[in-house]
């Protein structure tokens, strides 16, 4: 065939290939397969006009998009003329045979010409080409020659992949770095961006090198793998982005995104988008279990193997941390445990450390439902988890992936991948409330309920995508989580009213005149007169204009809102004064019989326990009873403290950091010997708070979770003359509760009574006391010497 011929050919695989994007009649697989086959005839025919045959010496072998048949309309041909260096003479006419009609024809090449050795040493030198070598199948001339260069490649990758797992993830998270996440992208790069379809195919990488057998369900090789099903999907939607676009295009553009969606038969662009999403997300997901996988994978390889294994770190009641990941303790039974879900996601966040994916695995697996309503533990465990700050959002997004967070928020499907509908907003509505959840977490200390506020934070936005209202749809829904979550009737109420009243204060602030009494009074009357409420509707307000976009929230609109809200707090009549709740007859017995006491009662959870402990009332006593809590690793949830006919009769709602419910007569015992001075409790505890955190089992510290919101000290009137009340809020902690009351009591306060709440992550109290000096002075070092205690 003369050169004009060979011409010809090529420009009739190029007309071929238009004749088949424009025709239409072809789409996903189909559209793929033809392409491939036009290409490969071309290729097959025009090697057999230049002697590229069996025993030659030299073979065609294709690579990239062609090598694996998924070539999507515009797709660069990536071809390798390998030879066996017999023939040196024609390799420059075989390859100017091969390369320059291609040109001529418009059509866009990568190629090169390697002998195996090359090639071996180029996958040496080269991740990125050792990776893209995976990908090379035979297309025409000496088979053997093929076979033998792609065996070689695969071997060595095999060999070698445990040594270049860190250069691969370096040049991932660059890559991620320039492209960004898809999931939450307006318009996504399908091909480079993190969750796209490069992604999987390093993912396949690490899997031909047995490097992501643990990954489970997720791992590549298995044909049923939800990662196939993504990678499917976002090869079906570069197919049309091509097809529809008329040129090589990666990134989905609004202008295409409907062609595309009707093209699939997915609806409308926000249909579309949230198949990529979804897409996206679970492979997210995988790539980053896979190099969790991958990195433990190669840990265990050599000398390590003769390392003693990793401690199991205890984190929670059935939770550990072994070898940087959460996992389930040995003696855990997912089966007939319905709360560990939750308990592994919240040990997730607080240690900043990921879920091992066998582990989610199996709680897919065996982990029943939560019984409705949830217990008072089980909601604790959630508000843990949701006040962890941004280090929410990668345990949730894991839960998620696997289906058990949709298990305890059925509603969570209407919302997931949900694009927003105007430009504002930077992600979907889904990730949206775990973003205002992050930044409500900050703002936990700023309101009277903290718990109210990381619910009202995960949910507000909850009715979008059902029609109409999306305030008043959410509110509808909100009540049956409320009731599911096993909050209180006048609880539930304040959740439904968040709901429904989020944007009141953003819109009255942008419409009206806030320093108007009749607007004041207005927001009143529309709160119902409710002063939580709109203490709560201001600090959601905050967290979700932060979560919305960049510039969202301002010093400007942070001045109006909060001004606005203290104004609504005032005309209503200010704060509410807290009382001491009273004595019920048993109490009161136990208080007038005298001596030192303990009691322990089952509390409303199976792991919590209501201790009380009866002791002559003296200075300090209530630091050194929440002393020898603290050092049995109780965490105290809620506690009352008061006195009758001379002693102090305190209780305490407690829960085990590990282990079963605590002993009334051991704790007796050690109430005793810090009594009478043989145990120092606020020593011991500062002793173990040295070696590496209070009260905590194991080696090492469990490290604080990076939000920390800051705690605050009020002074506040009190009903009773004498008396001031003083309010802390911060984040809990084992020992808090001692180390504050120690506080007092070294500033000669005198605590006549107090009523402790812990609302998940965040301590509310409120200690009655006789202040030694009554000056303004005095008050100030005091709230100084609370809070140095706080956060420690």
């Amino acid at each position: 065939m003369n050169a004009d011929q060979t011409r010809s050919s090529a420009e009739a695989f190029a007309s071929a290939r238009r004749v088949l994007l424009r025709a239409g009649d072809l789409h996903g697989q189909a559209l793929r397969d033809a392409l491939a086959d036009r290409a490969e005839e071309w290729i097959v025919g025009r090697a057999a006009e230049l002697g590229v045959v069996d025993g030659s010496g030299f073979a065609v072998v294709a690579v990239g998009s062609l090598g694996r048949r998924e070539m999507v309309g515009y797709s660069d041909l990536d071809l390798i003329l390998v030879h066996d260096d017999r023939h040196r003479d024609r390799l420059a006419e075989v390859a100017d045979g091969l390369w320059y009609p291609i040109w001529d024809a418009g059509v866009k090449l990568d190629h090169s010409v390697r002998s195996v050795p090359e090639a071996m040493k180029v996958a040496r030198e080269d991740v990125t080409a050792a990776l893209g070598l995976l990908d090379a199948r035979y297309i025409a001339g000496d088979a053997d020659l093929a076979s033998l260069l792609i065996s070689s490649v695969r071997n060595l990758w095999r060999a070698e992949a445990r040594m270049r797992l860190p250069e691969v993830i370096d040049a991932a998270k660059a890559r991620w770095d320039r492209t960004g996440d898809i999931a939450h992208r307006a318009e996504p790069d399908l091909k480079n961006g993190r969750g796209g379809l490069r992604d999987v195919q390093l993912l396949d990488a690490l899997a031909l090198a047995h490097l992501t057998d643990g990954l489970g369900r997720l791992d590549p090789s298995r044909a049923e793998s939800p990662l196939r099903t993504a990678y499917t999907d976002l090869l079906a939607v570069r197919t049309e982005l091509h097809r529809i676009a008329g040129r090589a295009r990666d990134q989905v553009r609004a202008q295409d995104a409907d062609d595309i969606a009707a093209a699939l038969r997915v609806g409308d662009r926000f249909d579309l988008a949230r198949l990529i999403s979804g897409s996206a997300r679970t492979t997210s997901y995988a790539v980053d279990t896979g190099f969790r996988t991958a990195r433990n994978a190669v840990g265990r390889r050599g000398l390590s193997r003769f390392r003693r294994s990793p401690i199991r770190r205890p984190l929670d009641e059935g939770v550990v941390e072994h070898d940087g990941e959460v996992v389930l303790a040995k003696t855990a039974m997912p089966s007939s445990d319905p709360g560990l879900v939750l308990r592994v996601a919240s040990a997730s966040a607080r240690n900043l450390l990921p879920i091992n994916g066998s582990v989610l695995d199996r709680l897919a697996d065996f982990a029943p439902p939560i019984p409705a309503p949830w217990s008072s533990e089980n909601l604790s465990d959630l508000l843990v988890l949701l006040a962890s700050g941004h280090d929410v959002i990668a345990p949730v997004e894991a839960l998620d992936a696997t289906g058990l967070w949709e298990r305890m928020f059925p509603e969570w499907a209407g919302v997931r991948d949900l694009p927003p509908r105007d430009a504002i907003h930077t992600w979907t509505v889904d990730r949206h409330l775990l973003e205002t959840v992050a930044y409500a977490g900050a703002l936990t200390t700023s309101v009277q309920r903290p718990d109210l506020l990381l619910l009202g934070a995960l949910v507000h936005d909850i009715g979008k995508g059902r029609g109409g209202d999306h305030s008043l749809v959410g509110a509808e829904l909100a009540g049956p989580i409320a009731a599911r979550l096993g909050l209180w009737p006048d609880d539930r109420r304040l959740l439904v009213e968040m709901v429904r009243l989020h944007l009141l204060l953003p819109t009255v602030v942008t419409r009206r005149d806030v320093s108007d009494p009749a607007t004041v009074a207005w927001v009143a009357e529309q709160v119902e007169g409710d002063r939580v409420l709109v203490e709560l509707l201001g600090a959601l307000a905050e967290a979700d204009s932060k979560a919305t976009g960049p510039g969202v929230w301002n010093e400007w609109k942070a001045a109006l809102i909060g001004g606005l809200v203290e104004r609504v707090v005032d005309h209503l009549g200010g704060r509410p004064i807290a009382v001491p709740e009273p004595l019920d007859d048993e109490l009161r017995d136990l208080a007038e019989q005298g001596g030192v006491r303990v009691h322990a009662a089952p509390g409303d959870g199976p792991n919590m326990t209501v201790v009380t402990m009866v002791a002559p009332d003296r200075h300090g006593l209530m630091s050194t009873m929440a002393g020898v809590l603290a050092l049995a690793g109780l965490q105290v949830h809620s506690a009352t403290v008061r006195t009758h006919a001379g002693s102090a009769v305190d209780s305490f709602v407690v829960m085990p950091t590990f282990g079963g419910p605590p002993d009334a007569q051991i704790l007796r015992q050690r109430l005793g010997a810090a009594l009478s001075g043989t145990v120092d409790v606020h020593a011991e505890l500062a002793r173990r708070a040295a070696a590496g955190g209070p009260v905590r089992v194991g080696e090492h510290a469990v490290p604080a979770s990076r939000v920390t919101p800051p705690p605050r000290v009020s002074w506040l009137a009190g009903a009773e003359k004498g008396r001031d009340l003083l309010e802390l809020r911060a984040r809990d902690d084992e020992g808090l509760l001692a180390r504050v009351a120690a506080e007092l009591d070294r500033s000669g306060v005198d605590v006549a009574w107090a009523t402790v709440a812990t609302m998940g992550a965040t301590a509310v109290d409120t200690f009655a006391v006789v202040l030694p000096d009554d000056s303004d002075a005095a008050r100030g070092q005091i709230a100084a010497a609370v809070l140095s205690v706080c956060g420690r």
